[in-house]
């Protein structure tokens, strides 16, 4: 190798002074320092003292239909309106608790996962609508499976659901599909909407009365018998919306009887970051890598 780069004697003469365990201590300085900058950028933090506490509270999956018979008026101003507000009057009254947020019409999806963040999820039932779901129906049985999909399954513990729907499905599965979750500890808690008599829609298209194929006039109705059966089936109630505050009291009383786990609230954590640490770690060993020198004599 010292052949190649010139004459042998003059190149060992010029690399006295070198020393490759000093060349190698500034690379590791090097190196750390970089693996220091690295860390600083990640800005990682940690929780201040006492900034965290332990809430004790259930977790509540609430389902709520969307579908064009929710716009029905047989409630004012209408079924899904109504069922917004019961909703908001519910989630303020259970600040302790993880709310997960389920829409459903033909098909169901997750809108929000089990969460503290209760401002997050009244926001998001503002604004839901039967748009929400671009297929239409009401599929209570999707609704249910995908409820059941917020809870860790490794949890064998009490897992309630609100289901809150008129309960106009022709969803044949919706039932034993409840009496299999039953046995995995899930409560279904119905909320009906509308009257038993039913009243007509309109259509958003033609604003006109909505018809079904054969040209006769719809009349959408509440179904409680099929919401009476959910509630039975898994030890939940079953309440018919008239008055939010009546039905809320109500279902805070069946929820007392949940047993209730204790977890750390993260919500408006004072968290300490560690940064500058790492950034005064690293500025200390770029300036000892440049004052060290690599010759012998110097590190002798």
């Amino acid at each position: 190798m010292v052949k190649r780069i010139g004459d042998k004697s003059l190149v060992k003469t010029l690399m006295s002074s070198y020393s490759p365990r000093a060349f190698m201590i500034k690379f590791l300085l090097l190196v750390l320092a970089l693996g220091l900058g690295v860390l600083a950028v990640m800005d990682l933090r940690k929780p201040a003292p006492g900034a965290a506490f332990q809430r004790e509270g259930i977790d509540l999956v609430i389902a709520l239909d969307v579908s064009n018979s929710m716009l029905a008026t047989d409630l004012e101003p209408n079924r899904l309106e109504k069922a917004k507000q019961f909703i908001t009057k519910l989630i303020d009254q259970m600040p302790n608790d993880r709310i997960s947020l389920v829409w459903f019409a033909g098909k169901a999806y997750m809108q929000m996962p089990l969460s503290l963040d209760h401002a997050a999820a009244k926001m998001y039932v503002s604004t839901v609508s039967p748009n929400s779901v671009a297929q239409q129906g009401t599929m209570i049985n999707e609704a249910l499976e995908m409820a059941v999909k917020a809870y860790d399954p490794r949890e064998a513990r009490y897992k309630t659901i609100v289901l809150i729907t008129d309960g106009e499905t022709h969803d044949e599965d919706a039932v034993s599909t409840a009496k299999e979750l039953t046995d995995q500890g899930l409560m279904i808690n119905t909320v009906g909407l509308g009257s038993p008599e039913g009243t007509t829609l309109i259509d958003p298209a033609t604003k006109q009365f909505k018809k079904d194929e054969d040209g006769n006039i719809v009349v959408s109705r509440l179904n409680e018998t099929v919401l009476r059966e959910l509630a039975t089936v898994t030890n939940g109630i079953y309440i018919h919306l008239q008055n939010n505050d009546e039905a809320v009291t109500a279902l805070l009383s069946q929820f007392s009887q949940i047993d209730k786990k204790a977890f750390p609230d993260l919500t408006n954590m004072d968290l300490k970051p560690y940064y500058f640490l790492f950034v005064a770690w690293m500025l200390i060993l770029l300036i000892v890598e440049l004052l060290l020198p690599e010759t012998k004599k110097a590190i002798a």
